[in-house]
């Protein structure tokens, strides 16, 4: 009888013929896991009930294995991830090469903020600002996290790659709807075109499809439509964006989604 050393290269053939029928259950387990956790999203957001993912309460269990993330990106390349995405009292950076958006409406607000203590606070104003259909070119989204004393970062991305310095034009690759972004700063870094908008309307006036901007004060200020629901659009050289909230209350149609975690306070994508 003939033996092969198990480092052999006979013995490390027979040993990939025994993993592969493993591996090929793993991605088949794993893109079905992610094909019905998208359809719970998406049942979820159409029920106008408020639910997020919280990035700051427990950023090691957003580091999916390979695997997961794999079948994940196959399945939001065929279909659309509706998603919330916050962290408990501390702000987080968005930016995209552009943005063009239409319903497009903005109110100043003071949401409840948390605090470290757990209490929340009412004290800061922001704007929220929503896009009843909004395409961008490119997502980046980062989030500061310290784990045991240490700096961490933790990147989402998706599209085509976001630069530091953006495009002079650009196109996007990135379809959302019902798209609402909570922050102490929104800014284009590029020539901004706004049409059919009202500046200084009444901020429980402005609707975003058909519904008022949360937090609207009657009398508040609010940049909304002249001509109606969805006359108003907005198109952005460059967004960035310090969020406290994201909220993708339709669909997001994202391509090529990457969760990274990083060490150290990154700044760019």
């Amino acid at each position: 009888m003939t033996h092969h050393h198990p480092l052999s290269g006979t013995g490390l053939l027979a040993g990939a013929r025994r993993i592969r029928p493993s591996l090929a259950r793993m991605r088949t387990t794993g893109a079905r896991a992610a094909t019905g956790w998208n359809a719970r999203m998406l049942a979820e957001a159409a029920d106008g009930t408020r639910r997020g993912t919280r990035w700051g309460r427990g950023a090691l269990a957003l580091v999916p294995s390979a695997l997961a993330v794999g079948a994940l990106g196959s399945a939001l390349a065929q279909g659309a991830l509706a998603a919330n995405f916050s962290v408990a009292g501390q702000p987080f950076t968005l930016t995209s090469n552009g943005v063009e958006g239409s319903g497009f409406g903005a109110i100043v607000n003071t949401p409840a903020v948390g605090r470290p203590d757990g209490s929340t606070t009412t004290t800061t104003a922001m704007a929220r600002v929503g896009f009843a259909s909004a395409g961008l070119a490119g997502l980046c989204g980062i989030v500061h996290q310290t784990i045991a004393g240490v700096p961490y970062s933790l990147l989402l991305t998706g599209g085509q790659k976001v630069t530091a310095t953006p495009p002079g034009t650009f196109t996007t690759d990135i379809d959302a709807s019902n798209l609402y972004i909570q922050a102490t700063e929104l800014q284009a870094y590029g020539p901004t075109t706004l049409q059919n908008a009202v500046l200084g309307q009444s901020a429980d006036q402005v609707t975003v499809a058909g519904k008022p901007l949360t937090g609207a004060l009657p009398g508040g200020f609010g940049l909304g439509s002249a001509g109606g629901e969805g006359g108003s659009s907005i198109k952005l050289h460059g967004l960035n964006a310090t969020a406290y909230d994201a909220e993708m209350a339709g669909a997001l149609v994202l391509p090529d989604l990457k969760i990274r975690v990083v060490a150290g306070t990154a700044t760019t994508c």
